[in-house]
């Protein structure tokens, strides 16, 4: 046997890579919501989010049940790398140095949407496999998908409000200011 092919043998399935980036991406996205909704508290922001940051913990249950029943083993060290990717999304430039800017939840609702986005295709993925795998039970896919589509609804009402009042802040502000 060559070192191609028993390389080909021992690699993980194409499927287990791929819904352990998903349950990794899922990891870091239940992080951010969480961290948000603390951000957010006090704010009428705040319950939506930590709403949201209890359904996506809920989806990732569903994923690892899933990959379970797949026969898939969840790759721990690659949720530690989401863990760390998600501490480290947190150094972004927001125009502030040490502190919180208002753009910084612009920013972050904008990335939960899009990990909401990828959670959907991920469902997608698993619903066209579905036909061919009967382990994985389409009804149950098919409910998450729509949870996926109500969350990123959600998100992208949150998102555009709170950048509309950032931005409309910040212009209020710049008129204000006395030029030197």
């Amino acid at each position: 046997m060559t070192a191609r092919a028993l390389a080909d043998r021992t690699a993980p399935p194409l499927l287990g890579i791929y819904l352990n980036d998903h349950l990794t991406g899922a990891g870091a996205g239940v992080e951010l919501l969480r961290r948000a909704a603390r951000h957010q508290r006090g704010t009428p922001r705040g319950p939506r989010l930590a709403a949201l940051a209890e359904e996506v913990e809920q989806d990732r249950e569903q994923l690892r049940a899933l990959m379970t029943e797949l026969g898939i083993p969840a790759m721990r060290s690659r949720m530690a790398l989401g863990w760390l990717a998600e501490k480290a999304g947190r150094l972004k430039l927001n125009g502030r140095i040490v502190s919180r800017s208002p753009l910084s939840d612009v920013l972050e609702l904008e990335a939960m949407r899009l990990g909401v986005e990828g959670k959907a295709s991920c469902w997608r993925s698993l619903r066209s496999l579905a036909g061919t795998d009967p382990r994985i039970d389409l009804g149950r896919v098919d409910e998450l998908l729509r949870r996926a589509t109500e969350q990123a609804r959600v998100l992208e009402s949150l998102r555009t409000e709170r950048a509309a009042q950032v931005f409309r802040a910040d212009a209020e502000r710049r008129t204000q200011a006395p030029v030197s």
